[in-house]
């Protein structure tokens, strides 16, 4: 547990022993918040924007009566049948939709059915409730059932009986004609929540009955019953108003716009988007956000940014904190004119939050101080390139010079910003001696709180709220980056470690390659330890892929085996850096077909290398291997029945050699192993040469993850399917969860067998490395960054029309790419066998 300070050497937080939110990489080597788990249940602020599904629990159930479509390919490629291929994605939106529907039905059922006996004892001498508290608590849901039950009895037999004349344009507006039900409900939501509060603890029978109210589960699932408590139910109507919007945007993106049905779901659209905002102004006119478990509102109390010490590297966050929660979070970058948004990186509630003792705080590792001297040579610089700039700017200069000081400045003023602060504030376990952020959380630990786990969908909704609710806005630097930077180098950079030179005395050296992905640098090769040297000789080639990098660094290590040198915060040998440097990645120069040799001066440090450049374009052809012999760039079909197999032998043995020795190796999968071990590699795979188990055995674990990559990415075909492409990227873009389950799920059943069988192997192959990410440091997230472009990046044919555009097109791309592959990653298991038998798989959350 480190501390970690703010802008201004005010206290900062340090996460160390949160379960909920330890740091986690990304593959951008910044960290992303874990999914939180499940919990309370209260947020009346309804958001109006489709979001990112939340993820989808884990329940095999069979669709009712074929609601569910059958694996047809009505699904069509390209441009083929494009009226055709929306209305059989309106058809997946709307039984995703529909299977969703009557699970909401039955909990409103689940909630009625107290209500008779519960009237029946009212007029007794022994009343369980009053009359008046059974209206209150169950104020409108007799007629929110009665709306949706016969809303769901036209639907069903519509989408059973399909065909691509149906209309049900009509029932939409129907339903969203009679939104003002609901704003009956919404107006009444808190005071029944306290009444059924009030009653359970006054009355013990209702509290039984509360607590476990029996929600039918859906017609053919496994499961009967599952219990839920009032409080949970009484919360769906809120959560559902948001879910027709949801599958409104859906079914119009997938409905041609001379289809009868568009202008009606058009105007239900624009109904429940007016209600939406008018019972969101209503709730609370600034929106605070979100109440706290108890039901009151959770306000803002302050904000501000903080230094946190992660990992031993300052990091800048922006820090919220509310009535009961203490939330820590990172601005996303985002594109030029998009809504700015936060992530999250833990919280914690105040319930839970400890300042600890002067005596415990001597424990914790003290805090790096940068000397004085230093920061106030830093200002001096600063000052220095201010006047610089002001010198241009009155001598009407080149705005590429002024742009450059610019730069330099921010950069300057950020490193004064990030190193600065010296005061620790630790939290949970640490100490805090700086008082205007203590004060406040100890002034609000004086009311009664509850400690609590926020749900993924609250926790997006809280996030959320922090952009709109945030007094700090900008970090507070003179310069704010502009954004016309060079775009970078998206590719494959080839890079030879030829050797290094200028050590005093001789050491065990290796170097790590590092490129500039998304603002950080992260590490994505490694050479091997050259024992006992002061001249090490590596020539290792590696293969980088770049994403928009402009800078390629050069650390140079000298390996350490020395127990006594271990790091007290993980236990690890930590390895002595001997120097870094960087070149910056000029387009023109490195694009040539040559190697060209260069040369890193760190430290006194010479290290030789040579690299060359193939541009996206290049790299990216999916080339048919000439002899259909081997395995690499071979169809998928063709090698698993040669090998009668289901899995091809390739995808097996390197899985198998990295769950047996990889697994817990930093970085799997992201640092490249070396060019040559990965292309003998692919000659014995390809020659099917009897030694390939003894050569797997000795081989580098990176080369041998390296070789699954190539695999995959030479496939003639991506795994996915060049067919089902388009499909997958409008499916990811469904914002109704049910829907986006529904649709998801249809397209790994129409995936061919051997595609289908192997990418589900490799799936819970990849959610095994994530398991060990606390070692590994490679999340979900990271491996499908890793992975998701790998399977399902369309070949050269598909492709075309993408190469022909500007490298941001690629790279949004890219994302959903990534989210396809998120996607099934976050999934609860999925097994060929429940697939096939047509299964959607969502929970009753949905």
């Amino acid at each position: 547990p480190e501390p970690c300070l703010d802008a201004h050497g005010h206290p900062s937080l340090t996460p160390a022993d949160f379960n909920y939110g330890a740091d986690e990489y990304d593959a951008e080597g910044n960290e992303e918040p874990k999914a939180l788990p499940e919990g309370s249940e209260t947020m009346p602020y309804i958001d109006e924007s489709p979001t990112m599904s939340p993820q989808l629990s884990a329940r095999g159930q069979e669709s009712g009566d074929g609601v569910s479509p059958t694996p047809t390919d009505g699904l069509g490629t390209g441009g083929e049948r494009d009226a055709g291929k929306g209305l059989e994605m309106r058809k997946l939106v709307l039984s995703g939709f529909l299977a969703s529907e009557e699970i909401y039905i039955n909990q409103l059922e689940a909630l009625l059915l107290p209500m008779k006996p519960l009237k029946a004892t009212a007029t007794t001498s022994q009343p369980v409730l009053t009359l008046q508290q059974i209206e209150t608590i169950f104020y409108k849901i007799q007629d929110i059932y009665e709306i949706h039950k016969e809303f769901y009895d036209s639907l069903c037999p519509k989408v059973q009986q399909w065909d691509s004349n149906v209309t049900m344009g009509h029932l939409f507006q129907k339903l969203a004609s009679q939104l003002g039900v609901y704003k009956a409900f919404v107006d009444n939501y808190k005071i029944a929540l306290e009444t059924a509060e009030k009653c359970s603890q006054s009355n013990y029978q209702f509290q039984k009955i509360s607590e476990e109210l029996k929600v039918k589960g859906p017609k053919d699932s496994k499961e009967s019953h599952t219990s839920v408590t009032m409080e949970a139910l009484l919360y769906k109507p809120i959560d559902r108003v948001t879910r027709s919007t949801l599958v409104l945007h859906d079914l119009l993106k997938h409905t041609p716009a001379d289809h009868p049905d568009y202008p009606l779901l058009q105007d239900a659209l624009r109904i429940s988007q007016n209600f939406l905002s008018s019972i969101n102004e209503d709730i609370d006119p600034r929106r605070t956000a979100v109440t706290t478990p108890k039901g009151e509102t959770r306000q803002l109390v302050k904000d501000g940014f903080l230094v946190e010490l992660s990992e031993g590297s300052r990091k800048l966050r922006h820090v919220f904190l509310f009535t009961d929660v203490l939330l820590c979070a990172k601005l996303k970058k985002t594109a030029v004119g998009k809504h700015q948004q936060y992530d999250c990186k833990w919280y914690v509630p105040l319930a839970d939050l400890v300042f600890p003792s002067p005596e415990e705080s001597e424990h914790c590792p003290q805090v790096h101080v940068i000397p004085d001297h230093e920061l106030e040579d830093m200002k001096m610089k600063i000052s220095s390139i201010k006047s610089e700039m002001q010198k241009e700017k009155a001598n009407k200069g080149q705005s590429r010079a002024i742009e450059r000081l610019k730069k330099k400045m921010f950069e300057n003023e950020f490193w004064l910003l990030l190193n600065s602060p010296a005061i620790p504030f630790r939290i949970h376990n640490r100490n805090g001696k700086r008082s205007e952020w203590r004060e406040a959380i100890q002034r609000l630990q004086k009311k009664d709180l509850q400690a609590f786990v926020l749900s993924s969908v609250e926790l997006q909704v809280l996030t959320g709220s922090c952009f709109k609710l945030r007094t700090v806005h900008n970090i507070p630097v003179t310069s704010n980056k502009d954004d016309d930077e060079s775009p970078g180098l998206y590719g494959f950079l080839h890079v030879i470690v030829h050797s290094a030179k200028g050590f005093k005395q001789s050491a065990n050296l290796y170097c790590t390659l590092e490129v500039d992905s998304f603002g950080y640098f992260v590490s994505k090769a490694k050479t091997r330890v050259f024992r006992d040297t002061t001249e090490p000789q590596w020539n290792e080639e590696f293969e980088i892929e770049l994403e928009g990098s402009q800078s390629l660094r050069i650390l140079c290590y000298e390996k350490c085996y020395d127990k006594t040198k271990l790091n007290k915060d993980n236990n690890e040998i930590v390895d002595k850096i001997m120097g870094k440097g960087q070149i910056q990645l000029d387009p023109q120069a490195v694009q040539t077909k040559n190697w060209h040799m260069d040369v890193i001066e760190m430290n006194g440090i010479k290290v030789e290398f040579s690299m060359k450049f193939t541009s996206r374009d290049m790299s990216l052809k999916r080339t048919p291997s000439k002899k259909q012999t081997g395995v690499f760039g071979v169809k998928i079909s063709v090698v698993t029945k040669r090998e009668r197999s289901k899995v091809p032998y390739i995808v097996r043995q390197c899985i198998e050699e990295v769950e047996k020795r990889g697994i817990e190796e930093v970085g799997i999968y992201r640092i490249s192993g070396v060019a040559t071990d990965i292309q003998a590699l692919k000659a014995v795979f390809d020659a099917n040469n009897k030694d390939i188990l003894v050569m797997l055995s000795d081989m580098d674990i990176n080369a041998i993850a390296g070789t699954l990559k190539l695999y995959f990415r030479e496939l003639p075909e991506p795994l996915l399917t060049d067919r089902l492409y388009p499909a997958f990227m409008e499916g990811i873009a469904l914002s109704d969860p049910a829907a986006k389950e529904n649709c998801m799920m249809h397209l790994l059943r129409s995936l061919p067998d051997p595609n289908l069988i192997t990418f589900l192997f490799l799936l819970e192959h990849l959610k095994r490395v994530a398991e060990k990410e606390p070692i590994n440091k490679m999340s979900l997230h990271n491996l499908a960054t890793v992975f998701g472009p790998t399977l399902l990046r369309p070949s050269e044919g598909e492709s075309k029309a993408h190469l022909t555009l500007a490298s941001d097109i690629w790279s949004h791309d890219v994302m959903a790419q990534v989210q396809v592959l998120l996607y099934y990653l976050q999934h609860p298991p999925i097994s060929f066998t429940e697939l096939k038998r047509n299964t959607l798989y969502f929970s009753t959350d949905v």
